[in-house]
């Protein structure tokens, strides 16, 4: 079966139309009316190999925060769609990817229950007009809707930009080991038969 899912978002501050292939090469069209934003999603669909169309409209006169935040809702909730019963994947992830400076491991469990440890500062508090903190807050709302664990930590670095661009590629790439098909197993991977 396609491991796909399409979730519509609409709420008095965004609507949001945001579908995945988990199963793809990291294609699709990104469009949240934040470019910083949508560099980023164009980061994740890269190195996930996740199939991500994001169409989003927010309310961008008050900040990028609703739109930012209802993605990374909106993410969370179609990996977990289309994930299903979770049987056959390898679960867990873990990548620790260098870039220039910049030093991230990026570990996750995508086990069906939440919990996120964020060590990532970013001293500035823009990257362009983007509010560098809400580079957190998207991974927060990602991870509540997807139900994973999510631990995220920065070894070290010192550009704002830099710094974003390691935490997404290493999340990516993290989830990307978590929810390949387990060539050994079929079943759901855990003792207790289900997650």
């Amino acid at each position: 079966m396609p491991r796909t899912a399409t979730v519509d978002r609409q709420t008095g501050e965004t609507q949001i139309k945001l579908s995945v292939n988990l199963d793809g090469s990291g294609g699709g069209k990104r469009n949240s009316g934040i470019g910083f934003l949508d560099h980023m999603l164009d980061l994740f669909a890269k190195h996930s190999l996740i199939d991500l169309d994001v169409d989003a409209t927010g309310d961008l006169h008050v900040d990028d925060h609703h739109t930012t935040e209802d993605i990374g809702i909106a993410l969370g909730t179609a990996i977990d769609k289309a994930l299903g019963n979770r049987a056959g994947v390898l679960r867990y992830g873990h990548f620790t990817l260098p870039m220039d400076e910049c030093l991230v491991t990026s570990a996750v469990d995508m086990g069906g229950r939440y919990a996120f440890e964020y060590h990532a500062p970013i001293a500035a508090s823009k990257i362009g007009t983007f509010d560098s903190e809400l580079v957190e807050h998207f991974w927060q709302s990602f991870a509540a809707n997807a139900k994973c664990n999510l631990h995220v930590v920065l070894h070290h670095g010192r550009n704002a930009h830099h710094i974003s661009e390691c935490v997404f590629k290493s999340t990516a790439r993290a989830i990307r080991m978590a929810i390949e098909n387990d060539p050994r197993s079929d079943a759901i991977p855990s003792t207790k038969g289900v997650l």
